[in-house]
């Protein structure tokens, strides 16, 4: 078993600070030397009335399957496809109308080399990002996008280190140039990504959570106290909604409430729920989202909250356990 030697933290240090020094340095520079060919791609991708197809093999291949998600996440329809798995029938997921993005630090790589001529030949525009200018696969291209650098952080200035971190960065670049001038909003972010926190917080609305139905609970102005705790109890909100003779709610009825009450009365055998109910609860429409109500109703200290239509009529009703249950709060 060979023993190696062990870094200090002094040299750990020393060597992770010059990597991401190489690194940033790295992007300094990319970013000094875009020029109209980036527009021009940027363009193009808002033009394409297919997909952008990103490829690549090895290092760049990890670096172009997330440029791809990157893309398809914010609004502009991407996928990835392997160029060793292209030469092999895949590339039959490529058509006239999608922009192909091969990305090469070297422009040479023997896979891309092959299936871009083929590309070519069916009309689809093709966009080159290498490290290398006058490398074949620029050539080959309609558009090229530079990510020369001037050293790899590898001490060996072999693994893909810095040209890697140039190309994920001129990919997202891409990405978010096309997001801006799309438009691209939280909304659209959270349709795309509707397990996520985002997702849940933007899409759900009250009537996606609310309780309704046979579910409320639900009382006339007239009923005594105690039929009034049997549904509370019955239907686990904490409350009971309070409705006229036309089924409008007219207040709650909580726990609150009634901890008043007998604090007031003492013997609250004989007394009505209209005699110790709130009036004019907090309402919301079923169209808010469920976060706005999330938000008012924990500034208001609230748990729950009646969901009316327009004319006022009962619709539902929230719980603050049911907010949370959704991950909205």
């Amino acid at each position: 078993m060979i023993d190696h030697p062990t870094p200090s933290s002094a040299t750990a240090l020393s060597s992770a600070r010059r990597t991401l020094q190489i690194e940033a340095q790295a992007l300094t520079d990319l970013a000094a030397r875009l020029d109209d060919d980036f527009r021009h791609v940027v363009d193009l991708l808002l033009a394409c009335r297919g997909r952008v197809v990103v490829s690549g093999i090895g290092k760049t291949g990890h670096i172009a399957r997330k440029v791809a998600a990157t893309f398809a996440s914010t609004g502009t329809p991407a996928f990835f496809v392997h160029a060793a798995e292209a030469i092999h029938g895949d590339l039959g997921m490529i058509t006239r109308d999608d922009v192909l993005i091969a990305i090469s630090h070297s422009g040479s790589g023997q896979e891309l080399l092959t299936i871009l001529p083929v590309a070519r030949r069916m009309g689809t525009t093709l966009v080159a990002i290498t490290g290398n200018p006058d490398s074949e696969l620029a050539r080959l291209a309609d558009w090229h996008l530079d990510t020369s650098v001037a050293q790899e952080a590898c001490p060996l200035n072999l693994a893909p280190t810095a040209s890697t971190t140039a190309a994920l960065a001129l990919g997202d670049a891409l990405a978010v140039a096309c997001l801006e001038a799309r438009g691209f909003g939280p909304e659209d972010f959270a349709r795309s990504h509707p397990g996520g926190t985002l997702g849940r917080r933007l899409l759900t609305h009250v009537r996606d959570v609310m309780r309704d139905g046979a579910a409320l609970p639900l009382v006339t102005e007239d009923a005594s106290l105690f039929p009034v705790l049997e549904v509370m109890s019955a239907k686990g909100m904490g409350m009971t909604i309070v409705v006229d003779s036309e089924g409008k709610p007219v207040g709650i009825f909580t726990d609150g409430d009634l901890r008043r009450l007998i604090e007031r009365h003492g013997d609250i055998r004989n007394l009505t729920v209209a005699q110790g109910m709130t009036r004019l609860p907090r309402s919301i429409g079923p169209d808010a989202l469920a976060v706005d109500a999330a938000r008012e109703m924990d500034e208001q200290r609230l748990n729950q909250m009646l969901v009316v239509d327009a004319d006022g009529a009962l619709l539902g009703a929230l719980h603050m356990h049911d907010l949370m249950a959704a991950k909205v709060v």
